[in-house]
């Protein structure tokens, strides 16, 4: 990192209070336990106290409840929230891509497009018919915008990504390394021993402040619009397919799938690798655990859920009975061990061994 500042630049920033060497100069960041004389860090958790009191950092992020009892000898920022201040001060060390402003002599932008103020155009990049780019959107190397979709202002589109025909991107959008957005959605009816694809025709639309990982893929409806509401956030390798409705704020962690026509909750937070059916209904707040499989029907808001299946469905829905069951079944099974031991006691008694 080339940046540097003050512990006392430090502190303003994140509102904090110096407790020690303001003027200490802080090049870097790291962890508690790797960090240097030229780093700060941050203790956002109790159990990690002890750590820092052996920290080698420059500076340490913690919490203001905490000040009078502080047991190392490192510089403190007291603050309200370290995992927050450690936000702010990450972006003071963030150096962003550069990027060369213009249009790039090698992209292809198609004559009816039409491009906002201070918009930069990378290599190879493709701009197609009555496309609309927005003030002071960077669409990286290789960037492919199809017709006559939108895309608003501010956006950051990294190499590669493909945004196809008549889809809408809201403003403030990041949109990472190879995703697609609005490829075919997968729908087929087998018909005369063969499968017959059904036209998809829709697009997709992705609102204000949304990040989209690198190689996800948010598919096209098969007509309407498959739709990522504002501020959601999606990790790699997701897979959104046609028709599906991602609530504001909706967290997906990598390798998320979800199928066709499904709904998910606003501020609902899916884990790595879960699995969603088609038209399932996930509501609000709602947390599912990592690996979970969530087939179908409806998911109440604020539930927390997890689990998964791999064995035939009619089975599978005997074993769920039978364990809804096993709180009263153990309760059985311990008052019959009970009555089997007086028995045996009984028995013993009166045989006299």
């Amino acid at each position: 990192m080339s940046k540097s500042y003050t512990v006392s630049q430090i502190a303003q920033a994140v509102s904090g209070q110096v407790r020690g060497e303001g003027g200490r100069t802080i090049t870097g960041i790291s962890s508690v336990e790797a960090a240097g004389p030229d780093q700060v860090t941050w203790v956002a958790k109790e159990g990690l106290v002890k750590k820092a009191a052996q920290t080698r950092a420059g500076a340490v992020l913690i919490p203001w409840q905490w000040a009078d009892h502080l047991a190392f000898g490192a510089t403190a920022i007291l603050v309200e929230r370290p995992e927050h201040a450690i936000i702010r001060v990450l972006a003071m060390f963030e150096e962003p891509a550069a990027v060369s402003p213009g249009i790039h002599p090698t992209a292809v932008i198609d004559p009816t497009a039409s491009l906002g103020g201070n918009v930069s155009v990378g290599p190879h990049a493709v701009v197609g018919p009555r496309a609309t780019i927005g003030d002071d959107t960077i669409l990286q190397a290789g960037v492919f915008v199809g017709e006559a979709s939108r895309i608003g202002n501010r956006c950051v589109l990294w190499p590669n990504v493909v945004v196809r025909e008549r889809c809408v991107i809201g403003n403030r959008v990041i949109i990472h390394p190879n995703a697609t957005i609005g490829a075919d959605g997968f729908g087929y009816e087998f018909i005369d021993g063969r499968h017959v694809k059904v036209p998809q025709i829709g697009n997709v639309v992705i609102e204000d402040d949304v990040e989209i990982g690198a190689n996800t893929c948010i598919d096209r409806a098969k007509f309407g619009s498959t739709t990522v509401r504002a501020g959601a956030k999606i990790d790699n390798l997701v897979q959104i397919a046609h028709n599906v409705e991602i609530g504001p704020g909706v967290v997906l962690a990598a390798l998320v799938g979800i199928a066709g026509s499904a709904k998910i909750g606003a501020f609902s937070v899916l884990g790595g690798k879960v699995g969603v059916g088609d038209h399932c209904r996930i509501g609000s707040q709602v947390q599912v655990g990592a690996c979970s499989c969530v087939p179908t029907g409806v998911v109440p808001d604020k539930a927390a859920i997890a689990g998964i299946l791999a064995y035939d469905a009619r089975q599978w829905k005997r074993g769920q009975i039978a364990i809804r069951r096993l709180p009263e079944l153990l309760e059985q099974v311990k008052e019959l061990a009970r009555r089997v031991a007086e028995l045996e006691s009984t028995k013993n008694d009166r045989t006299g061994s």
